[in-house]
């Protein structure tokens, strides 16, 4: 085992790893309540999405492991199952077929950028700003769906959004379980996300608002409802170019960011700053995120939640593995785990929170350059107003160029820009969106 995972060079023992994978596994957990809750909004069947998540997210977390050997976890990232769900089903009209159909296409041009250096130049031809504009743009996002779902906010037809019924007992009883997780996050509790969704849970069950599973364990069921079911002629038939798009560009840098991000905090980049044995590390989300497509689950990403794992002494790709079997046994949850993910006030919490961590990309966008700034800008606000992530992308991404060439700086656009702009230009203005 230690030749395998270097566990002695990287200053580890296997104690410590099985800690530290437990640790991350708390609180990474929530996803497989909260991802087959907002995909089955989709009528998708809830059984099928639980079991896909989870085994996309094993064959993703194992090739990170087993593969490059980094303690980071993957699993259906936030903010893609919102999009999936809102913005191409909802939004688009796509059936949830053809939204796992654009997934897989995204999936194997991703595996395709893995293996090839054009990776790099993509990732390069983002600007930061747009990039981090992108991840608050997503953040406000989630977080407008959390307050929806939870009757928080409502829809109104003098101003379009207003304040809900404060004394419904769901809503209520959402801000007591937000207010409890965000208490558990300010005394830095690990899994405070997974505790806080436990503890709304019993008082979801004290105040009468739903029934305990006659079982609490099963066997694993539903998968073939979900499985090899997307339709990848309607993708074509619908002109969903830059809704595979969006899934790429969304995949590609917010997990090259997070995988950055925790191999800096684990200390296992390289003196120049390079990240080791990146092509393995990105095809294990690429891989991930096509299985997934497969079996019927929104794209995967790397969770940043895998740093606490890393806080905990996490160094090498066994902390991956003993998640991977920890999510294993969550398959056999599904009747507790549907009641749960069921009740908004249980799950409305964590997407306002993670919406909260994703806002905080705005600080490291240039405000005082207007062609940096105002694209930003209109990504970050047109997101949520449109519910269409990809909506918004869309005009940043058209406003950043013609911006920089009316100021003479047309130079600074990389050439791939220009043809992303054009396909979006074309996607708003002449397809349905």
């Amino acid at each position: 085992m230690d030749n395998w995972f270097k566990l002695k060079e990287r200053g580890t023992t296997v104690s410590t790893e099985i800690i530290a994978g437990l640790t991350t596994f708390f609180t990474m957990v929530y996803i497989v309540i909260v991802n087959p809750g907002i995909l089955s909004s989709t009528g998708m069947d809830f059984n099928g999405v639980f079991i896909a998540t989870i085994l996309a997210s094993i064959v993703a977390t194992l090739i990170m492991g087993l593969w490059s050997n980094y303690p980071i976890v993957l699993a259906p990232g936030m903010g893609l199952n919102a999009f999936f769900a809102y913005s191409v089903v909802s939004g688009y009209g796509a059936s949830w077929q053809v939204a796992l159909g654009a997934v897989f296409i995204a999936g194997i041009l991703f595996v395709i950028l893995s293996i090839t250096s054009f990776r790099y130049m993509l990732l390069d031809a983002i600007p930061a700003s747009l990039k981090h504009a992108i991840t608050a743009g997503i953040g406000l996002f989630i977080t407008t769906v959390g307050l929806q779902n939870s009757g928080i906010i409502i829809a109104s037809e003098s101003n379009l959004i207003t304040i809900g019924n404060l004394a419904s007992p769901m809503t209520y009883l959402t801000i007591i379980g937000l207010l409890i997780t965000v208490v558990l996050m300010a005394y830095n509790v690990k899994g405070y996300l997974f505790i806080g969704m436990v503890i709304t849970a019993i008082l979801a069950w004290i105040l009468g608002l739903f029934q305990m599973p006659a079982s609490i364990v099963s066997m694993p069921h539903g998968l073939a409802t979900t499985a090899f079911q997307l339709d990848l002629s309607g993708v074509f038939s619908s002109g969903l170019y830059t809704i595979i798009f969006t899934f790429l560009l969304i995949t590609l840098f917010d997990t090259t960011g997070t995988m950055l991000g925790v191999a800096e905090q684990a200390g296992l980049l390289n003196k120049d700053g390079k990240f080791p044995r990146s092509r393995g590390a990105l095809l294990a989300d690429a891989v991930g995120t096509t299985v997934g497509s497969l079996l019927g689950t929104s794209p995967t990403s790397a969770y940043i939640e895998s740093s606490t794992g890393v806080a905990a002494g996490g160094r090498t790709g066994l902390t991956a593995v003993v998640v991977s079997v920890l999510l294993a046994l969550t398959l056999f949850f599904s009747p507790i785990v549907s009641v749960i993910s069921g009740i908004p006030a249980i799950t409305s919490p964590a997407l306002i929170i993670v919406g909260f961590f994703m806002i905080s990309a705005i600080s490291k966008i240039d405000w005082k350059e207007l062609e940096e700034a105002f694209p930003a800008f209109l990504i970050i606000i047109l997101v949520p107003l449109t519910h269409s992530i990809a909506t918004g992308i869309g005009f940043g991404f058209i406003f950043y160029p013609v911006l920089k060439l009316l100021r003479g700086k047309g130079k600074e656009v990389h050439p791939i820009f220009y043809i992303f702009a054009v396909l979006f230009l074309i996607q708003l203005v002449f397809l349905d969106h």
